[in-house]
């Protein structure tokens, strides 16, 4: 018997065997193997051990055999071959790609760079958040290096339709025109005190915090990955983002978990009514 598929086939028979007999039965032949499993393996550590000393190149061709590199395999003593580093950066960016596309982002591999970079784009809202650093260095960056701990660089490249024409003598003829706008957004009295209000005015989705006299407002997005504030807990003049825990100071918009703020817009009290400055 040489071929490693009949050693196997002989274990699985004896195996089933083993399982109808009865429990008491049963622990008398697993503990037979394992204690016989035991004394393998503290020979073949040791015969390794020596091999090394001697002969390093004649252990690598003794486990170059299908039958011994199975047998040191079961007792951890090589390690299994791992897949190709392309494959494994696939396997990273698939683990984190469900969460960016929950927030209509993505991410694709652009290169890998012997020996130990990769480069990689964010796509979507991933692409222009705030915050795409910050979900760089803790979801992508740290999934690619737990599936390839040679990696020691992950980067983020720009958007494929960024077109740099610098010196190129290009100009844009008729530049878009941005214009801005004060809104009735609502009255005082319908903004609750240390308490938020949610409007949508032309295609926006803002949030106002009152706090006395005064009135902020802001875009109704978590600067993290633009989830809506609206739900979110406020307490002490502090939101938290119910999607991911961020949170950010209601009086200044300043990010209390990292430095990505949230934007704001100015704010004009008219008598009882508040005004905010959008562009259209």
């Amino acid at each position: 018997m040489t071929n490693l598929e009949e050693f196997i086939e002989e274990i699985n028979r004896f195996e089933a065997i083993i399982s109808e007999w009865d429990e008491s039965q049963r622990c008398v032949a697993v503990g037979l193997k394992g204690a016989i499993e035991a004394l393998h393996k503290e020979a073949l550590t040791r015969l390794i051990k020596s091999l090394k000393q001697e002969s390093i190149s004649a252990l690598r061709h003794a486990a170059d055999d299908q039958v011994v590199y199975a047998v040191l395999l079961y007792h951890d003593l090589v390690k299994p071959p791992l897949p190709p580093i392309l494959q494994r950066i696939q396997a990273a960016l698939d683990e984190v790609r469900p969460g960016l596309k929950s927030h209509n982002g993505d991410i694709e591999l652009v290169a890998f760079k012997p020996p130990d970079t990769v480069e990689v784009r964010l796509i979507g809202t991933c692409s222009s958040c705030p915050a795409s650093n910050l979900t760089l260095s803790q979801g992508v960056e740290q999934a690619i290096k737990n599936y390839c701990p040679e990696i020691t660089q992950v980067v983020a490249v720009g958007d494929r339709s960024t077109v740099d024409n610098t010196n190129t003598g290009l100009t844009t003829p008729f530049p878009p025109t941005i214009t801005t706008a004060w809104v009735r957004v609502a009255t005082v009295e319908q903004i609750p005190d240390a308490g938020i209000f949610v409007s949508k005015v032309g295609g926006h989705s803002l949030i106002l915090y009152r706090q006395g006299d005064r009135i902020t407002c802001y875009r109704n997005a978590c600067s993290h990955l633009a989830s809506p504030l609206d739900g979110g807990k406020v307490e002490n003049g502090i939101i938290t983002c119910p999607t991911h825990g961020f949170q950010y100071q209601l009086d200044t918009g300043k990010c209390l978990t990292a430095d990505v703020p949230l934007h704001s817009y100015p704010v004009q009290i008219k008598g009882d009514k508040a005004f905010v400055k959008i562009s259209r």
